[in-house]
């Protein structure tokens, strides 16, 4: 049965989302994510085993690409053979048998309409085996408020491109720490620096999603640990 996890992972980090996909040209006629974790399913494999192997395929795509190894597009075809297994996961997600790490919110601030790189690290944070929960663009602290108090737990993550939208994220970022302190506050975006960040309050920032996941990793291990 690890058989079937090496796979998924392998389809994963290389971005082989199904049999008739051209990408990667070295794996042209092979059997892709969709058509592995479908016949994984059928064979009685554990459906958190396949959760695993997303997770291990996000993970190594993530490391290549913090290593300047992997491009924004590697990423993206990652995260499309990864969303082909969660197809197949979502009854199991659904029922519960299949358990997140946790809960991550995020969103653009008020006043930004730029979702790339938000997008992107949603689709990497989820690869790491999170629930994610998209507020999309130009999101109100009052959206980010209820988001949080309707996900007890979770951590919240806010996106800002524009330079003129970093007062509002540190208005967001303030008025979450006010109403919610045990939060841990993510902050991202081309603008973003960790002086900024630890100005305004926020927790973490980076510019590569992937150090997004170890700090989540970290953060719920330490919570989790306390409880």
């Amino acid at each position: 049965m690890q058989e079937y996890v090496d796979r998924i992972a392998m389809c994963i980090a290389r971005g082989k989302v199904y049999r008739a996909a051209p990408y990667p040209p070295d794996m042209k006629g092979e059997d892709g994510a969709d058509e592995i974790a479908a016949e994984a399913l059928r064979t009685g494999l554990r459906p958190s085993a396949l959760l695993e192997g997303c997770m291990l395929g996000m993970d190594k795509v993530g490391k290549e690409f913090s290593e300047n190894r992997a491009a924004v597009t590697n990423l993206v075809v990652s995260a499309a053979a990864m969303n082909a297994v969660l197809k197949h996961l979502k009854p199991f997600l659904q029922s519960g048998e299949v358990k997140r790490k946790g809960t991550f919110v995020i969103g653009s601030v008020a006043g930004d309409l730029h979702d790339i790189g938000k997008n992107l690290v949603s689709m990497v944070i989820t690869g790491g085996g999170y629930e994610v929960i998209d507020l999309g663009v130009d999101v109100p602290t009052s959206k980010f408020l209820g988001a949080i108090a309707a996900h007890p737990g979770c951590v919240v993550g806010l996106s800002a491109l524009l330079t003129v939208t970093m007062p509002t994220m540190e208005k967001s970022v303030r008025a979450i720490r006010e109403a919610y302190p045990e939060v841990a506050i993510l902050v991202g975006g081309a603008p973003i620096t960790k002086e900024f960040c630890t100005r305004i309050g926020a927790d973490f920032t980076s510019p590569n999603p992937h150090e997004a996941v170890e700090y989540l990793n970290s953060h719920l291990c330490v919570n989790v640990d306390k409880n």
